[in-house]
């Protein structure tokens, strides 16, 4: 079990078709992360199990921190490192009791500083800010302000801030007090994701 860490790049994979070239992006990048999250709206279980295991192994491979999105079921199957979890999702409870207490659980957070206390009370290991910017991902997400990682510093697991985030925009998130920036199509739908990982990845040095 590897601990989450307490900053750098939290990568997102994209939803893929091809298996084969989402591992093969992953593998490219994946030395700039600190943290990487399986996520595949797209795909059914079957495809979604063999990518998930597949990456579990390239993860441990590098000492990069893996989690699930949204599947108690499916982090526990590939013995993830944990599982992040959106309102709509299982309950922090429900996935500590299936997970373990050792297994990392972030929440989804959204423009709610409340919601981070209670979740950080309640022994989620992070929680998750945004869409801090507009989100090609998720074009329709609340917007959060940056000033919420100012506002929560009394909140003391790690704070991660999603949405929208590009190389040309990291710096800002991590000056307005964010530990973590994750990261979709700022780095996988870039010309040059190696370029763009470690640019982002940079603004922690």
């Amino acid at each position: 079990m590897t601990d989450f860490p307490r900053s750098g790049l939290y990568l997102i994979t994209p939803d893929a078709d091809d298996s084969n070239q989402l591992l093969r992006q992953v593998a490219q990048v994946l030395p700039f992360a600190a943290c990487l999250q399986y996520r595949n709206k797209r795909a059914e279980a079957v495809q979604r199990l063999a990518e998930a295991a597949a990456l579990r192994e390239l993860c441990t491979a590098h000492g990069v921190c893996f989690i699930v999105n949204d599947d108690v079921w499916l982090a526990h199957e590939v013995a993830a490192d944990g599982v992040h979890l959106g309102e709509a999702d299982s309950s922090l409870q429900a996935a500590r009791e299936w997970l373990g207490k050792n297994a990392i659980i972030g929440i989804s957070c959204y423009d709610d500083a409340e919601r981070a206390r209670e979740a950080a009370a309640k022994g989620a290991d992070y929680v998750a800010f945004g869409a801090v910017f507009a989100s090609a991902t998720k074009p329709g997400a609340r917007a959060a302000s940056l000033k919420l990682f100012a506002d929560t510093t009394d909140i003391a697991v790690p704070k991660v801030a999603i949405g929208g985030i590009t190389p040309d925009n990291a710096h800002q998130v991590v000056a307005a007090g964010a530990d973590m920036i994750a990261v979709i199509g700022g780095v996988f739908a870039a010309d040059n994701p190696v370029a763009a990982a470690r640019r982002c990845a940079a603004v922690f040095d």
